[in-house]
């Protein structure tokens, strides 16, 4: 702890204008960056502070807020034992400089948010899907994305191939009358008049009749 609240100074001082805000929870200190001097910030825990390991990168979606996704760095001090998480803000269609050159393990990393999010990392030397099929559309960890996705993959017996198409709900064993499960429905579902009786009826308390 006493060496993070240390960095935590240092960064303050080093990084200037490029540090938007620093907090303590946890025994790990997080700082937030701006994007343009994602490198110059990786850099200077790199080669200042001993932050010699790349642990992940990972995004966050943020949709309602204007600069839309969260691009969060892990990074591990060997040496002094000890985390730092490095967030910025990118907003949609807007992309990142590649940490590939500072830490090539970032390779893989920034794929994955890339095809997660579709969040573009400048200069990676190969960004494209690493979870997904190549033809895939969309971004599944967008909280917009549908949970069925937009098309299925399947095996045509009669084409003896692989073949796409539009997912398709097959409505007759679905009842889609409730409403949204924050408004809640329009009348009592089974089991939910239990919450009506008086207490110690539902919990069978003796003397009384359920």
């Amino acid at each position: 702890m006493a060496h993070l609240a240390s960095l935590r100074e240092n960064v303050k001082s080093a990084l200037g204008d490029a540090l938007v805000a620093d907090e303590m929870a946890r025994g790990e200190l997080t700082i937030e960056v701006r994007a343009p001097e994602i490198l110059r910030v990786m850099l200077h825990l790199r080669d200042q502070a001993e932050f010699s390991i790349l642990v992940d990168i990972c995004g966050v979606d943020w949709p309602e807020r204007e600069k839309r996704f969260d691009v969060v760095y892990h990074l591990l001090s060997l040496t002094n034992n000890a985390r730092v998480r490095v967030k910025t803000k990118v907003g949609e269609g807007e992309g990142i400089a590649s940490v590939t050159g500072i830490w090539p393990a970032a390779g893989w990393f920034e794929r994955e948010t890339f095809d997660m999010y579709g969040i573009g990392f400048a200069d990676h030397p190969d960004l494209r899907r690493i979870l997904t099929d190549y033809g895939f559309s969309g971004y599944p960890l967008r909280k917009d994305f549908p949970l069925t996705g937009y098309v299925e993959l399947r095996y045509d017996d009669e084409l003896k191939r692989v073949v796409y198409q539009p997912v398709q709900l097959v409505q007759e064993f679905r009842d889609f009358d409730f409403m949204s499960p924050w408004e809640g429905a329009p009348h009592i579902l089974p089991g939910d008049e239990k919450a009506a009786m008086a207490p110690g009826v539902a919990s069978g308390e003796p003397g009384k009749k359920p």
